[in-house]
């Protein structure tokens, strides 16, 4: 008899997709402000990282790290909606979870520009646990 270990014989949950958000999504598309998008659709990160994302490339860090986070709780909350349960995969492939995805980056990034070594540990941990893809 043989121990294979550090495989998980339970099994990983299954990956969580979430669902899309289409009236934000093709407001972004149309080149809609994302300020704009995030005051009539509040739920959706990608709006959350369009801004987080502009603010970050602006130099805006703090701004970058308001914004970042707000989508990251929001993404968070419809996570958990659609049975993510604080851990398991949370695939880029599927377009809708990119907005979370996208605001738990810049989180990181704006983390490490302020010192803040921790989150931006825990940010960088949990894009590897959502997907590896992303651990780079």
């Amino acid at each position: 008899m043989s121990v294979t270990h550090g495989h998980n014989l339970l099994g990983e949950p299954p990956a969580t997709l979430l669902p899309g958000d289409p009236e934000a999504e093709a407001a972004l598309a149309a080149g809609t402000d994302p300020a704009e998008v995030a005051a009539a659709h509040p739920r959706a990160s990608a709006a959350w990282a369009a801004l987080a994302e502009g603010a970050i490339d602006g130099g805006r860090t703090i701004e970058a790290y308001a914004y970042a986070r707000t989508g990251y709780h929001r993404g968070l909350d419809a996570l958990r909606r659609n049975g993510w349960k604080g851990y398991g995969p949370v695939p880029w492939s599927h377009e809708p979870n990119r907005g979370f995805l996208r605001c738990v980056t810049v989180l990181a990034r704006a983390a490490e520009a302020i010192g803040e070594v921790d989150e931006q540990e825990r940010c960088t941990q949990l894009l590897r646990d959502c997907d590896p893809s992303l651990a780079a």
